[in-house]
């Protein structure tokens, strides 16, 4: 089966059959065809022509937008044209550290094509053969990919919070790492990929950090998205994302990075090393 079927299955997005979102003279998303019909029911909200999505004129600051955005959420939600609202509020913007142009529901971001940030925690114990990792295994009701393995700790970054507070907030809430052990936590990574799912574009960004735990240290689910958790060598990991499809699917990039990153696939036995490590960042930009 092999690694890079999950690089090639989380970058297989096609851009030629989806609508621009334009914010500011930029593109910010890519919305699917049938989804950029039932937004041109909102006339006060959006203009679309020329298979480009834009604000109408007079809804020009991020606060007009956002407050345009709610309603135009609660409207589609209620039409059960989208799912649920999921109350957590994300920003609209390219890159981590530019302004958002406008705050919106999580559950919008992917029919907007919008890029949305996580950070992703691979909890390990170093070893005289090498690291082990700890596994979680998601809750059977999760909303997405139950029952799949995950890392340690992973959450999507919401509206303000910074990365190593929302790191901190994660852990406490999924494993119950202490603040002091998740202060360890060092960022070694960016992880990005653009995929499509049934509601639209993912043009995802992952920030990985490593975080060497001590043998005694066992994480605990707290929060009811974690049903379990299982360390195991970080080779057997890497071996079961090689030849299952047992992870979460963006999880998989994680694990291969953690791998390159620690010496476990090695570039003169693995002839797909070069397009490994240049795949995981196949979707630095998604909009060009």
């Amino acid at each position: 089966m092999g690694l890079l079927r999950h690089i090639h299955r989380l970058n297989a997005a096609d851009p030629s059959a989806a609508h621009r979102f334009v914010v500011d003279g930029q593109t910010m998303g890519l919305i699917h065809d049938a989804f950029a019909a039932h937004l041109a029911f909102y006339t006060k909200v959006f203009a679309i022509d020329d298979r480009q999505v834009r604000f109408v004129s007079g809804l020009n600051s991020s606060e007009a937008r956002t407050g345009a955005l709610a309603e135009v959420g609660h409207d589609l939600a209620r039409r059960g044209l989208i799912g649920r609202l999921r109350g957590e509020i994300y920003p609209a913007k390219n890159a981590f550290h530019d302004p958002a142009a406008f705050y919106l529901d999580r559950t919008l971001v992917s029919y907007l094509g919008l890029r949305a940030y996580g950070v992703h925690v691979n909890g390990f114990v170093a070893t005289p053969d090498g690291p082990w990792l700890w596994l979680a295994r998601r809750a059977p009701d999760r909303l997405v990919e139950p029952d799949k393995l995950d890392n340690m700790v992973a959450g999507g970054q919401p509206a303000h919070l910074s990365l190593r507070d929302n790191l901190i907030k994660e852990c406490a809430e999924e494993a119950d790492v202490p603040e002091s052990l998740a202060r360890a936590a060092r960022p070694v990574s960016t992880v990005t990929y653009h995929m499509e799912t049934t509601t639209g574009h993912k043009p995802d960004c992952m920030f990985c950090y490593d975080l060497e735990v001590p043998e005694n240290f066992i994480p605990r689910p707290q929060d009811g998205e974690v049903a379990s958790f299982a360390l195991v060598p970080a080779r057997q990991a890497l071996e079961m994302v090689r030849t299952t499809d047992a992870f979460k699917f963006n999880v998989t990039l994680v694990v291969i990075d953690f791998a390159l990153r620690h010496g476990l696939i090695d570039p003169d036995v693995d002839p797909s090393f070069e397009a490994l490590a240049a795949g995981l960042r196949a979707g630095d930009q998604p909009f060009t």
